[in-house]
């Protein structure tokens, strides 16, 4: 069963969503301060991925109440390298002040060798900041304009099994992407026309241990915007998926989507193999080739995060209405998180 939101406030005065289900816009009012289960669960986020063919570069700003979080990855998809540096702080509890809708509003992560600020006017997003000593001794430096954004995302609000825990969020995929970042002297250009963004906007209660896998790509083919969103992990998933292929600005929903990551001899992951991304009808047939898995393990205490974003390039079919969209080396990412946070 696919449930389309209906407009009104996300939570009700338990803590517990109002509706579940997903729209194609960010339709349902989120009001925190119906939480009703400790603040130490709730977590929000904006993330920007914004690349083209040859490379990219990911930004984000967190507040998870207890640890706050400002990152930038660089990847560099012909050398097969990436880079990934991140500044932590203790106990933001909420002061960071992520917006409460993704329609509008600023937010900006500062300390002593970074700075991002995430502007959005409503008509366009901008994108900037630094960090010092990001590669070696060179600085990075980037300003980044996204607008023309398409008129369907995907939005899903999700209960998890516990109570009082919830998921809402926001993908906007194949924003049109303009500007450049600098690492040393070193400059990469982005252009509208080869360039794309996605926002991954974030906010809920989330229980402590939980595993999601989660797939993106925007890019051009023919002349038209194209893209997907595919994931799962994010909460009790019955009332509606976060599957959706996008073109030309408008959505076209799925059901079950699965990731088949490989494993080797010991049953391990191995996530440099090619991995297959099938929908349950079959109409969703994709093989993705692994350029680099962006790894990253961090854990303190009893929190942890094991994050494989893997970059590659993804090949095969896609539906939209009546028809089958076939792509070929079109650049995206697909990840295996675990979380005990």
């Amino acid at each position: 069963m696919q449930k389309k939101l209906g407009p009104g406030l996300l939570l009700g005065e338990d803590g517990n969503l109002l509706e579940a289900g997903y729209a194609t816009e960010l339709i349902k009012e989120y009001n925190p301060e119906n939480v009703r289960t400790s603040k130490m669960r709730i977590k929000e986020w904006d993330y920007y991925y914004v690349g083209n063919s040859e490379y990219g570069i990911a930004l984000t700003i967190a507040d998870n109440y207890y640890m706050g979080l400002g990152s930038i990855s660089f990847l560099d998809f012909v050398n097969k390298d990436y880079i990934t540096k991140s500044v932590m702080t203790l106990f933001p509890k909420g002061r960071t002040n992520l917006p409460k809708t993704s329609r509008i509003g600023d937010v900006s992560f500062e300390r002593k060798r970074i700075k991002l600020e995430f502007l959005n006017d409503g008509i366009s997003r901008k994108l900037s900041g630094y960090m010092k000593k990001f590669r070696k001794n060179e600085d990075i430096h980037f300003e980044i304009a996204l607008f023309d954004e398409p008129k369907d995302s995907m939005v899903i609000a999700t209960p998890f099994c516990e109570e009082k825990h919830f998921y809402y969020n926001q993908k906007i995929n194949c924003l049109c992407a303009k500007g450049k970042f600098i690492i040393g002297n070193q400059e990469f250009v982005l252009k509208p026309d080869s360039a794309f963004g996605v926002l991954d906007w974030g906010r809920g209660v989330w229980t402590y241990k939980n595993t999601w896998y989660w797939s993106s790509m925007s890019s051009v083919l023919d002349g038209v915007r194209i893209g997907f969103n595919f994931g799962y992990g994010f909460g009790n998933t019955s009332a509606a998926t976060e599957n959706m292929v996008f073109y030309d600005g408008k959505s076209y929903k799925l059901d079950d989507v699965t990731f088949e990551i490989p494993r080797d001899k010991k049953w391990r992951y191995d996530y440099l193999k090619p991995w297959r991304i099938t929908s349950r009808d079959n109409k969703v047939n994709l093989v993705f080739e692994p350029i680099f898995d962006r790894y990253d393990n961090a854990s303190a205490l009893v929190v942890s995060s094991n994050q494989h974003q893997v970059f590659g390039k993804f090949s095969g079919y896609l539906p939209f209405e009546d028809k089958t969209l076939e792509i070929k080396d079109l650049v995206g990412f697909a990840e295996r998180v675990e979380n005990r946070w």
